[in-house]
């Protein structure tokens, strides 16, 4: 019986394998940007939990109904315009 073992075979590559395999600029510059967009996204999925098990704490102390109490006194000089 002779024992032959396929990944010997491949284990060894030639120089002009290896370089075959190296990527492009807009190859890379692909991969980044998709890296990017899953931090990005992971930053969200995060943010979104934080908010869903603690949604009071992301809300303004102040409410709309101060700021029309503060629009009715005439703070806001911009509303002159």
């Amino acid at each position: 019986m002779s024992s032959t073992y396929c990944g010997n075979s491949s284990a060894k590559m030639s120089v002009n394998e290896v370089s075959a395999f190296s990527l492009t600029l807009e190859q890379k510059t692909g991969f980044a940007f998709v890296g990017i967009l899953c931090i990005f996204l992971g930053l969200l999925i995060i943010r979104c939990f934080k908010i869903l098990l603690d949604p009071y704490s992301s809300m303004p102390s102040s409410t709309w109904e101060d700021e029309v109490e503060e629009f009715d006194k005439g703070t806001f000089e911009h509303a002159l315009a």
